[in-house]
């Protein structure tokens, strides 16, 4: 584990760490971290809260998360390390490299079955994927579809296959929408990190270990945590309510999202969540995105990541929030345009994602700063404390 050197500041955080305690005294989370980066200078990392309530462990800097969907900043900095290399053009079709994925369907509008398809106007290229724009679906957030269902029945996410096994199976299933026609979260990543093992003769671990995890010295990042180091393995949790995230209280949720989870290797190494990882290792990802220093890719490389790849006009949209105007997509992560009223005016131009159970980072080019937001309870994404963090995090580093 880094320890990362924090910066002395005037800045003042304590109504911020003040609100983030005030969630985990409501039992609205099992405890919180987070650090910001002022430039490439940590201006701010705290803890509250519990790594464990019932076992009364309080959350330190070293503890480790699951990391869900944060792995996908991973994913798509190895990806983007092989386009820099040449070894592929972002506008390629990805059949050239994955045969599977070729010669598409696409379900035709108001389909009953999963067999009502047509042929799609166009193949899947990596840009596409690398934005969510390909037509690929889930099988998560959109129960009662016809994708959720065959995604599920098919066990596209099944963690006992591998990604070459899963490629087999994506080649069976139909498109959400004509790829470069809409925008949908969806397996890309995962098929990005297949893509890195193909081009690089490498299994996906051990190519992010040699040339991400290891050179920015991520030493407690991985796909399973270590049996010497389960101490330190952060317990989840879920909500009273999914449909309410204020709702107080959290059941202990150990067997999610399956038994033994990250604790045991399995064949699927996840580019879209497998990984776990810790709020320094997090830090050390982020300073290597920021200027003002060794980056992980190229300085144009950043700023490509950092712009809208959508159509003009279109915007990202979930399952029951509908589509989210002034926010859009770059490379691996969604990007404001406009700032909405939960947002600070501060916020155009950033750059962020983050992991179904609360794990966040943000980088704001604009403000000059960057933030991670951390904690273990399910369906924790976009939830209202990370919202409050933001806004407080930029009014307290005079950004607001």
């Amino acid at each position: 584990m880094q320890n990362p050197v924090k910066t002395s500041t005037h800045y003042d955080f304590g109504a911020l760490r003040a609100a983030m305690r005030r969630y985990v005294d409501a039992d609205i989370l099992p405890g919180v971290s987070h650090a910001l980066l002022a430039g490439r200078d940590l201006i701010e990392q705290h803890c509250t809260g519990w790594a464990d309530k019932e076992r009364g462990i309080e959350l330190r800097s070293d503890h480790i998360f699951r990391a869900f969907s944060n792995t996908k900043l991973v994913t798509t900095c190895a990806a983007l390390q092989l386009y820099e290399q040449g070894r592929f053009g972002l506008d390629d079709p990805i059949e050239r490299y994955i045969a599977q994925l070729g010669n598409r369907r696409v379900l035709k509008p108001g389909a009953k079955s999963i067999d009502a398809t047509e042929a799609a106007r166009s193949p899947i290229t990596i840009r596409q994927l690398m934005s969510h724009s390909a037509g690929l679906a889930y099988g998560l957030l959109d129960p009662g579809t016809l994708l959720f269902q065959a995604y599920n029945e098919r066990k596209v996410l099944h963690p006992g296959t591998t990604l070459a096994q899963m490629m087999d199976v994506l080649a069976g299933l139909p498109l959400a929408y004509h790829p470069g026609t809409g925008w949908e979260y969806s397996v890309a990543t995962d098929v990005l990190s297949r893509l890195v093992e193909v081009l690089s003769g490498e299994r996906f671990d051990a190519y992010i270990q040699a040339h991400i995890l290891g050179p920015l010295g991520m030493t407690d990042t991985g796909f399973v945590v270590p049996e010497d180091q389960r101490e330190r393995f952060t317990a989840y949790y879920a909500g009273a309510d999914i449909e309410n995230p204020m709702q107080p209280g959290l059941t202990r949720a150990d067997d999610a999202p399956w038994p033994q989870a990250y604790l045991r290797p399995v064949p699927r190494l996840s580019g879209g969540g497998g990984l776990v990882t810790t709020l320094p290792d997090m830090i050390a990802l982020l300073r290597s995105l920021l200027p003002g220093g060794p980056t992980l890719l190229k300085p144009e490389t950043i700023a490509l990541m950092m712009s809208n790849q959508l159509p003009a006009g279109q915007y990202i949209q979930f399952p029951r929030l509908g589509e989210i105007a002034g926010k859009t997509f770059g490379l691996g992560g969604a990007l404001t345009l406009a700032p909405s009223s939960l947002e600070p005016a501060g916020a155009a131009g950033e750059f962020q994602w983050g992991g179904i159970a609360g794990t966040h980072w943000w980088i704001s080019p604009r403000a000059n700063l960057a933030g991670l937001l951390m904690t273990q309870r399910q369906m924790a994404f976009w939830h209202p404390y990370s919202f409050e963090f933001r806004q407080l995090a930029y009014r307290a580093a005079g950004r607001a």
